[in-house]
């Protein structure tokens, strides 16, 4: 399940990073058609405009389409063996499931016409209210008019259609019919198979949906609380990988909140913040907020200041004789915190050497995303970096109080700096540099041919017959292998890694940072050439 889970965790990255890259597209879109911002002299440019306008267009596609990004993606990232074909049914999948959902509505008299608001409200006598909440089960997904199950479909769909493709893409048929067999047979088997997972959905879906909703009303019921509650846990799962199915949860279901933007119900913390600053209608920081709260500037304070502090913190309490070493493992850990959002390559400097450090900053991160929630801060972002912080907070104006990002981030990075520095000469924490003995071999420069690296990586864990299967995430590569007894993590360490995670026996996530994905391409090319 271990295993399981952590290959799941690993093929949403996809999607997501592509989110993060179009929501920096849509937020420099959206300042740069602000007047505000740019000025009227500029807005009124209608040529460039016109551009401007296409490029929201686009990041709109980006956002609109999720569900099936994430459909494709989940069987991508966990087919075993012809990943193209499992790609491929799954699309096939995701369309036959919204097809036989849109059928089963037709029957009961369900279509876009008689779960409108004015239908319900001038045929059926509802309230506005009440028919708000009939209107926003349904939406329409490449043209079928379905239950509004946003990512989960892809999810489902993902996972059904990875189980069909592992476990009948190497199937033998009788020779008069095995031009079917093998991978062909996967898509056929998606579409026998799919229509009776969307008719357990069909009466299945209204029943998780409520269980969703009161959750997601509890949580925001909970007010600032809630959002210290998923900032705590967020960090409480990164040594397990597993909190980007949190993410996901809160990104995309009503746990994240629930908002009306442009007369459309739009549910999940991420879906609210980019349907609010794509909307060319205009939306206030309030609702903008609402998204938010659990996507950007509670991140940032970590990122930007937290994190940076703690590891300042570190390099001052390193041995003279080693400062120098760890000064520049650290700087390479902060710039990616800083820059991107990226935590691990500094996280993993502490989080397995020390319980108290690590609980430090689960508090510490947690209280951030409950101080901007207070604080009614609207600066958001996937990644939440400087570079998140510069679109959506700078280049947004002053209503989404970016100011206070700087101020509460500066305490924080004082309370981290002093608290990290605290509890290492308190209890003598062992973080780089303060080891009683130092290896005399330095570590393996990225200036190291690729060839050579990988082949290093190799031997480090065990050979090419010990290596089950390699993969990656956004900065860590995950290896299944025969012999965990056989894995040098010495060696390993020389190669440039700052962490390990081992989630089962068979299992190692050797942490690289922002590199790994180059690493594995390397690795698995030089895997299939010796």
């Amino acid at each position: 399940m271990k295993s399981f889970m952590q290959k799941f965790a690993k093929s949403l990255l996809l999607p997501i990073s592509t989110i993060a890259a179009a929501g920096v597209f849509l937020g420099l879109a959206a300042a740069l058609q602000n007047s505000a911002i740019v000025g009227e002299a500029f807005a009124s440019m209608e040529g460039v405009q016109n551009f401007i306008g296409f490029i929201r267009k686009l990041s709109g596609l980006v956002f609109g389409n999720l569900p099936v990004f994430f459909a494709i993606s989940i069987a991508l990232g966990m087919a075993k063996e012809e990943k193209a074909t499992a790609a491929f049914s799954s699309l096939i999948g995701f369309l036959v499931f919204h097809l036989t959902l849109n059928y089963l509505l037709k029957l009961d008299g369900l279509t876009a016409a008689t779960t409108s608001l004015e239908y319900l409200m001038e045929n059926q006598g509802l309230s506005q209210v009440d028919a708000s909440i009939i209107n926003a089960k349904y939406g329409t997904v490449l043209g079928y008019f379905t239950y509004r199950m946003n990512v989960f479909a892809g999810i489902i769909v993902g996972l059904v259609v990875t189980y069909f493709h592992n476990k009948f893409y190497k199937i033998q048929l009788p020779s008069s019919i095995n031009f079917y067999g093998g991978k062909r047979f996967v898509p056929l088997v998606t579409l026998v198979g799919i229509p009776v997972v969307a008719f357990i959905s069909y009466y299945a879906w209204p029943i998780v949906d409520s269980i969703i909703s009161t959750l997601g009303k509890g949580i925001e019921n909970a007010g600032a609380f809630g959002p210290y509650l998923y900032g705590s846990l967020n960090r409480l799962l990164i040594p397990t990988g597993l909190h980007h199915i949190l993410n996901q949860v809160v990104r995309f279901t009503p746990i994240g909140g629930t908002a009306v933007i442009d007369g459309e119900t739009v549910v999940g913390a991420l879906n609210i913040f980019n349907s609010a600053i794509g909307s060319v209608a205009g939306v206030s920081n309030d609702i903008v907020s609402i998204g938010s709260r659990y996507v950007g500037q509670g991140h940032m304070i970590s990122v930007m200041f937290g994190l940076p502090a703690a590891g300042l913190a570190m390099i001052h309490c390193a041995k003279d004789k080693n400062r120098k070493k760890v000064k520049a493992l650290i700087a390479a850990g902060i710039a990616s915190s800083i820059l991107t959002g990226i935590t691990e390559p500094l996280e993993f400097t502490f989080m397995f050497i020390s319980p108290i450090l690590f609980g430090f900053h689960i508090i510490m991160y947690g209280l951030g995303f409950m101080i901007m929630d207070v604080l009614g801060v609207a600066v958001g972002g996937v990644q939440a970096g400087l570079i998140d912080f510069t679109v959506f907070g700078l280049f947004r104006g002053i209503d989404t109080k970016w100011y206070l990002v700087l101020v509460i981030g500066a305490i924080m990075a004082v309370v981290y700096y002093f608290g990290f520095r605290f509890i290492i000469e308190k209890f003598n924490v062992m973080t780089p540099g303060r080891e009683d003995e130092e290896e005399d071999e330095e570590p393996i420069t990225e200036a190291v041919k690729d060839d050579k690296l990988s082949e290093l990586i190799v031997n480090a864990l065990g050979g090419k017959d010990n290596i089950l299967s390699v993969e990656n995430c956004m900065t860590r590569l995950r290896v299944v292998v025969a012999n965990p007894k056989l894995i040098n993590e010495k060696a390993l360490k020389d190669t440039g890694a700052s962490g390990f995670v081992r989630p089962t026996k068979d299992n190692i996530q050797i942490v690289y940072g922002l590199k790994v994905d180059q690493i594995a391409t390397d690795v698995k090319s030089y895997l299939k050439n010796i």
